[in-house]
């Protein structure tokens, strides 16, 4: 029995330590939706000098809309998530769980999945190739700069139980 609580006690210790250790959490300094806003307007500067449409009519602006709306819908979706467990959605604050529900169950990276959908709708709703094609260096750009950084973070903090969840799920769809 005290074996036990001596334990306890020393997982309690290495708890409070790793959490001491963890107020950084995966330590993103760049706040990853800053990335696809820039690359928007830079995408828009880009057109502005040197227009290149997709070729589709005006009737697909509702599309791009849609696509816009969906990729936002699913931002506040997954921060809700996030609001519910009591994790934080911020890659600068520690996480205390790893989400494996809902949108997670088919992508591990659903909120950034969701940020190229919003720059693929606008790109579509003002019918400029330049700002669709700004998904694709946005997509590399989280990755280098956030995902790399969480899922290092998350393997350590997390061990087996992410590394799990990682072989299940693929990283954007």
């Amino acid at each position: 029995m005290k074996e036990e609580n001596e334990q306890t006690v020393a997982d309690s210790d290495q708890s409070r330590n790793q959490i001491g250790s963890d107020e950084k959490g995966a330590a993103v300094k760049f706040p990853p939706p800053l990335i696809f806003v820039i690359l928007i307007f830079m995408g828009g500067g880009i057109d502005y000098l040197w227009p290149l449409g997709i070729g589709v009519p005006a009737s697909f602006q509702p599309i791009g809309i849609a696509i816009t709306v969906f990729g936002v819908a699913v931002a506040i979706l997954v921060n809700s998530v996030f609001k519910r467990v009591g994790t934080a959605i911020e890659p600068w604050k520690p996480t205390t769980q790893i989400i494996t529900t809902g949108l997670y169950r088919w992508s591990r990276n659903p909120i950034y999945t969701g940020f190229c959908l919003f720059n693929i709708g606008i790109g579509i709703a003002t019918n400029s190739l330049w700002i669709v094609f700004t998904a694709i260096p946005g997509a590399l750009l989280v990755y280098h700069i956030a995902i790399k950084k969480e899922e290092s973070y998350l393997e350590e903090k997390f061990g087996e139980k992410y590394l799990a969840y990682k072989s299940r799920v693929r990283r954007w769809l």
